[in-house]
């Protein structure tokens, strides 16, 4: 049997591209700005805020929870959704290195 794509890559380039994919999606973005802003755990408000389904909302939130951004506790009936700060952390080192990479010479490509 074949190896898969992502074994051609290292553990960090894969663990980059999987933050880059849950960052993705503009509703994804828009979720943890929400989160970062009320520097608090979110739980029902995101449908109002945003004025997408709660089913649409869920997926989301799914996504960003399964790559670790997200944490979530069970409060009663609802989930509350906060910030990974050791994750979130971890994300801004990978893509501010990466983004500081520059190349030597700004029109390198003529």
């Amino acid at each position: 049997m074949g190896i898969t794509k992502t074994q051609l890559f290292n553990k960090r380039q894969n663990k980059i591209a999987s933050y880059a994919k849950a960052l993705g999606h503009p509703a994804r973005i828009a979720i943890l700005e929400s989160v970062l802003k009320k520097k608090a755990c979110i739980c029902g408000d995101l449908v109002d805020e945003l004025g997408l389904a709660q089913a649409t909302i869920s997926q989301h939130l799914k996504a960003l929870k399964e790559v670790g951004i997200l944490q979530g506790t069970v409060e009663g009936p609802s989930i509350c959704y906060c910030i990974d700060k050791k994750v979130w952390e971890e994300i801004g080192g990978y893509f501010n290195t990466l983004l500081s990479r520059m190349p030597e010479n700004e029109n390198s490509c003529r």
